[in-house]
């Protein structure tokens, strides 16, 4: 009689792959100047970067490990994790550093539209036969928020506009990927094109916010006048110059 044997599978590790955002922080030279402009973000924006992915960009600045470990230091002094490397010299890189990213897509010149949605990541996949012929759902493109935004809450909707019909609140934020319409009292922060689409416009019908902030360029409350504060507001990107006006 033949003997037949079994073999049991062992349990295996189970390996998986996901997208996520981080923000990418650039900076320039000279890097000290650039770090009291970064203080001077985080005043008006306390928290912002707290439990966020983080990932710096030193294609601007040639920086050896030294000053690269040196940096890192004075971020995490500001509280900011960074959890990966563009742009550096691998040569200049150990075991000490956070890895050297080289997948990422810039989202600079990508613009968000209900016409083009964005590109769907590069590491998602789709299978193979039948399931390759079935058209992707569509994803939405704008976001409705009925209720009021409340204190420490963030919304983060990077398809799209995002419409909130009531009031946001002081040290709350909202982050789009398109345009940023609030019916009510705009305390919080918003940052609307944050893909890259400089196109992206924000409104609100009363101006009290703590910032501002289209495809990167911002302003803070420090900045309002009578004229802009607690009045409605239009604001948008001209020439690399976030303008804020009163609506209407």
């Amino acid at each position: 009689m033949n003997s037949t044997s079994v073999v049991e599978a062992n349990n295996s590790i189970r390996f998986c792959i996901r997208s996520y955002i981080a923000f990418v922080l650039a900076p320039q030279a000279p890097v000290i100047e650039w770090l009291a402009q970064l203080d001077n973000w985080t005043r008006n924006s306390p928290g912002f970067f707290a439990g966020r992915p983080v990932v710096l960009d030193l294609s601007i600045v040639k920086l050896g490990r030294p000053g690269i470990s040196h940096l890192l230091a004075q971020l995490a002094d500001r509280g900011i994790s960074v959890i990966g490397l563009e742009g550096a010299d691998a040569s200049q890189l150990d075991s000490s550093l956070p890895p050297l990213l080289t997948s990422g897509r810039s989202s600079e010149r990508q613009e968000v539209s209900a016409a083009a949605p964005p590109d769907a990541p590069a590491d998602t996949a789709v299978a193979e036969g039948a399931a390759a012929a079935l058209p992707a759902p569509d994803e939405p493109t704008s976001l409705l928020i009925e209720t009021p935004v409340r204190s420490g809450q963030t919304v983060f909707f990077p398809n799209g506009d995002v419409t909130v019909l009531g009031s946001v609140a002081s040290g709350s934020e909202i982050i789009a990927g398109g345009s940023i319409h609030v019916y009510g009292t705009l305390r919080g922060r918003a940052m609307a094109g944050a893909r890259g689409n400089a196109r992206a416009r924000i409104f609100c019908r009363k101006n009290e916010a703590e910032l501002l902030a289209i495809n990167g360029y911002y302003r803070t409350a420090e900045e309002w006048n009578a004229a802009i504060r607690s009045q409605p507001i239009h604001s948008w990107l001209e020439d690399g110059v976030l303008r804020v006006a009163p609506l209407g």
